[in-house]
């Protein structure tokens, strides 16, 4: 009996109206799941992400642990979740303190958008387990070789003790920096006092205690009067900038976080307005600029600063720099505040103190800042660059390269070249190196197969703590005292008082400088910072004047040395 042969065509018909059907439902999908980013942005971001936990759980992967019906029901209601027992909101609110607020106002399409997105988001990538078993204790195995040059101290001045208990240090000079309108340097005290230093002599020229009557300059550690900058155009318009700290809840801070995470300061970005910029002393009246919330008392704002080469007409002109750490967030357990372009903590800011175009009035953001126009509608627009632990100074090269120069936590001191929009890091890495930031950030291991794929730029120079233990950040030297530190740039370790410098010629990006180390002499004799202190910590410091010459702070007792000449090995 013959068979009847079926026609291909109702195959083929069938098949191409299912291939129709998922492309239409993929496209359907893909367009929920992009409103759903947008509703995340706006509503969820401050809390969750998707790489690791925060003020809530992060939310990758979360589709696969939980059915679309569980999230439709806890994002409208958790309370309600909570008061009928379930278990999985139980646990959340024991673990992170808080029940999520209500989203009962989101409409049922909406509902299906988020849920769409957080179906889309994979779980984040994990150490693996075996990854401990590879932690680095010896980073940098090669030790830092002496170059050869030593270069001659003269002492230059003595800053007023300021501790109360006649204990080192006994002055907290921290920042020594050059004026557009004098040739006389001006040097700080944390405990409150901006001095100018004319002929060597230490001259009160602002007290932060008088101005602001909530400064406070405790628990020690960074608080304090932190840094100071004068506006490019001072000698005309008048115009000074300062960080300092006073307590929590002083007033509402621009940059908070929640309630949940205790404040121990705030820090404070101010201009202040003189009459007369050439008064000896300051004078006049001080305008808040920006506040922020800080976890702790260490990795403050401790830096402000003008681009040097910036020139009426530059886009640079009159912009400001400021530093802010990660407020010792990640070691006391919140990870997830900094290293994130909607947090400023662990940033570079770029402001326009002239303008008013910021959330709170008080300022500009510069238009070519690199994230104006960035996808994300919660990304900071002040930010510069992110990702750093403690950007401790900011300074320029004499051919323009901005150097940052970050302490780190418990191996790696680093030298950042710092481009805008670019990550550097912390907490996911300590330098080149891996780190857990929600396990023992004490511990580095190497880098995974995928490393290109994060996106983070590394140091143009480092070295670890069997060197030192806190980057000194520093200058190039531009003097004319010094020919052999030309096209050097020096810096130091703060603890142990030891000076190091990198040629400027191997500074360039994804390359590592090979850092040496300089010797000083005093007077023409040898000198240890260390030893001639006889303490533990040397708390050295550098700063620079109007003429490119280079000084050497001591916390310890107050003393300013000012590099000489260099000399041979003695």
């Amino acid at each position: 009996m013959a068979t009847k042969k079926m026609s291909s065509a109702p195959f083929g018909s069938w098949l191409l109206s299912m291939l129709v059907s998922v492309s239409g439902a993929h496209a359907a999908e893909s367009s929920r799941a992009s409103a759903g980013e947008r509703l995340f942005n706006q509503q969820c971001s401050s809390c969750h992400n998707f790489r690791q936990d925060g003020i809530g759980p992060q939310l990758g992967g979360v589709s696969s642990l939980v059915s679309d019906e569980w999230l439709r029901r806890f994002i409208r209601s958790p309370q309600q979740m909570l008061e009928a027992g379930d278990e999985r909101t139980k646990r959340l609110v024991e673990k992170y303190q808080v029940v999520m607020p209500s989203f009962d106002s989101l409409s049922g399409s909406e509902l299906d958008e988020l849920i769409a997105y957080l179906r889309a988001q994979q779980p984040p990538e994990r150490l693996p387990a075996t990854l401990h078993d590879r932690e680095i204790t010896n980073p940098i195995p090669n030790p830092v070789q002496f170059s050869g040059l030593v270069v001659d101290l003269k002492p230059f001045a003595r800053i007023p003790s300021s501790s109360t208990d006649g204990n080192p240090p006994l002055a907290r000079i921290t920042k020594l920096d050059a004026a557009p309108h004098t040739s006389d340097p001006f040097v700080l005290d944390l405990r409150g006092k901006l001095y100018r230093l004319k002929k060597g002599k230490p001259l009160v020229y602002m007290d932060m205690a008088k101005l602001r009557r909530r400064f406070i300059n405790q628990p020690g550690l960074a608080t304090g009067f932190g840094s100071f900058a004068f506006h490019p155009d001072f000698a005309r318009n008048g115009l000074l900038y300062t960080t300092h700290t006073e307590s929590p809840g002083s007033t509402t801070a621009d940059f908070r976080y929640s309630e949940s995470i205790r404040v121990t300061v705030q820090w404070v970005l101010t201009e202040w307005k003189t009459k007369t910029p050439r008064s000896p002393s300051f004078s006049g009246k001080g305008r808040e600029l920006l506040r922020a919330d800080m976890v702790s008392g260490i990795h403050g704002v401790q830096e402000i600063a003008f681009n040097p080469h910036a020139r009426r007409g530059n886009a640079d002109y009159g912009l400001l720099y400021i530093g802010v750490g990660d407020g010792g967030s990640v070691e006391n357990g919140y990870p997830f505040l900094p290293h994130s372009v909607e947090r400023v903590w662990g940033t570079v800011l770029r402001i326009d103190p002239a303008g008013k175009n910021s959330s709170n009035g008080r300022y500009g953001i510069p238009p070519s800042n690199p994230f104006v126009n960035h996808e994300n509608p919660k990304a900071l627009k002040e930010i510069y660059a992110w990702g750093f632990r403690n950007p401790h100074r900011i300074a320029w090269s004499a051919s323009g390269q901005m150097l940052v120069s970050n302490i780190g936590q418990a191996h790696i001191e680093s030298l950042n070249l710092v481009e805008p929009g670019r990550d550097y890091g912390w907490p996911v890495r300590e330098g080149s190196f891996l780190i857990d930031p929600k396990g023992d950030i004490n511990k580095i291991y190497p880098q995974l197969g995928n490393d290109a794929s994060e996106r983070i730029t590394y140091p143009v120079a480092v070295f670890d703590h069997d060197e030192g233990k806190a980057i000194s950040g520093g200058y190039e030297y531009t003097g004319s005292a010094i020919p052999a530190m030309k096209g050097k740039f020096i810096f130091g370790d703060i603890p142990t008082g030891r000076l190091f410098y990198i040629d400027m010629k191997d500074v360039r990006q994804g390359s590592v400088a090979p850092v040496k180390e300089w010797k000083a002499t005093l007077n023409g004799y040898p000198v240890s910072f260390a030893e001639r202190h006889a303490n533990e910590r040397v708390d050295l410091h550098l700063g620079r004047d109007a003429a490119g010459e280079l000084y050497i702070l001591i916390k310890n007792d107050g003393s300013i040395y000012r590099l000489s000449g260099a000399g041979s090995t003695p």
